[in-house]
């Protein structure tokens, strides 16, 4: 059977990836954006505009929601759509949350827990930090290394356990099309937990630069946010998870990605190995 989706965030990083992956198992899919392309299988989607929410769920089986970025409350503008695509008839919802954000905490662990409480059929993926924080351009660390050959942080020599993107969205498309809803909350890593001196590390053998890791304290981390004209609340947000990284928050690795998808989550050396020409110095 044909399903029929709402991929909001449908040009970000994973809602585009759920997308084409959707759109090439044959389903229906919308993507939802502030400035549609003309021609495409876009529609008009504001979460801060509830007139363009209705036309957006039109004959939609499920949604993948993306918590509008910047926005250190989310739930004002988002729990209020779920209750009107619920109203629509809209039975499952996919949520990106974020491995740092425990239902019920702030930002989307409020959504986390209006999913549970009220849809029929629903998941919630927390995936760690993206590797593509690396590469996409205009993110803080992949100017800093074409810029400096350093990569700034506030997490000490805490480890992450960065995951791809296309795994995160391998698992979404999983959780909006198996027949058994998986009404649950699924944590995503990538396969080794990492400090950012070992991504440095990774970084520099592929391109033969020596870039290094620059700890500073979570202050200075969060001005740093500021100054790159991020509002100060989710600057906040930002540097307090830097901080739970350096206090080991993040220093945990979890099978999903193999378990859901059947396949091995990529590690970052293959990650870095495939994109060594992105971090040349910029021009």
């Amino acid at each position: 059977m044909t399903m029929r989706f709402l991929i909001t965030g449908g040009t970000g990083t994973t809602g585009r990836r759920v997308a084409t992956a959707l759109a090439d198992q044959g389903m229906s899919v919308r993507t939802g954006s502030r400035t549609p392309a003309p021609g495409a299988h876009q529609v008009r989607f504001d979460w801060a505009d509830p007139t363009t929410h209705a036309p957006a769920l039109t004959d939609t089986d499920g949604v993948y929601l993306v918590p509008p970025i910047g926005d250190a409350e989310p739930a004002r503008l988002m729990v209020p759509f779920l209750e009107r695509a619920l109203g629509a008839g809209v039975r499952r919802f996919v949520l990106l949350s974020s491995s740092a954000i425990a239902e019920g905490g702030p930002g989307a662990g409020e959504v986390h827990r209006a999913l549970r409480q009220l849809a029929p059929e629903w998941a919630v993926l927390r995936p760690s930090w993206f590797m593509q924080n690396f590469v996409t351009p205009g993110h803080l660390h992949v100017e800093s290394i074409r810029a400096a050959q350093e990569i700034v942080t506030a997490t000490g020599q805490g480890r992450v356990a960065f995951v791809d993107a296309d795994d995160i969205a391998a698992v979404a498309v999983r959780a909006l099309t198996d027949e058994r809803p998986h009404n649950a909350a699924h944590l995503i890593t990538g396969p080794e937990a990492l400090s950012y001196a070992d991504v440095a590390e990774s970084v520099s053998k592929v391109t033969g630069r020596e870039i290094r890791h620059r700890p500073v304290p979570v202050a200075d981390f969060r001005e740093r946010l500021i100054a790159t004209g991020m509002p100060e609340a989710f600057a906040r947000v930002l540097a307090a998870m830097d901080d739970g990284i350096a206090h080991g928050s993040e220093d945990r690795v979890d099978p999903a990605v193999e378990r859901i998808t059947g396949r091995a989550a990529r590690g970052f050396a293959d990650f870095a190995t495939e994109h060594a020409a992105e971090w040349a110095p910029a021009r």
